[in-house]
């Protein structure tokens, strides 16, 4: 597992989640869920909201999850937030839209995959060798 790799997610995805609760436009844009003016209406910021605060309190757990399986948990919470954005985001009008936000999502979903499949062999063989050749 890499650790700093799934913090790292952690923070950023705690941050973007605080910034889109104050103000749900900067996911909105984006994703068209704008009016004609480019304001986001009164039930998108209502709906979106949730999502963001989600986003913000799962990556803070994964910033702060001691290691081990607290910290793998955090990670498949993320995992699956993050997945299951890019399907329901794959319905989005607008092609380009679409995939964009479809490849973000599975971007930081690969991110934290990433995270909890590197580092986990190098770390066990070099655990073994400080143990010494008589210790299993």
């Amino acid at each position: 597992m890499k650790v700093g790799l799934l913090r790292a997610v952690g923070v950023a995805t705690a941050v973007y989640g605080a910034a889109v609760t104050a103000v749900p436009a900067l996911l909105a844009r984006p994703s068209g869920l704008v009016d004609e003016d480019g304001r986001t209406e009164r039930a998108t910021r209502v709906s979106l909201r949730p999502l963001a605060w989600r986003d913000a309190v799962s990556g803070l757990a994964l910033a702060v999850a001691p290691e081990g399986p607290a910290l793998r948990t955090a990670a498949y919470v993320r995992i699956a937030a993050d997945f299951g954005d890019a399907a329901l985001l794959a319905t989005l009008p607008g092609r380009d839209r679409k995939l964009a936000a479809v490849a973000v999502s599975v971007g930081w979903g690969a991110l934290s995959v990433a995270g909890l499949l590197a580092g986990g062999r190098r770390r066990e063989v070099m655990r073994r060798t400080a143990a010494g050749p008589l210790q299993a």
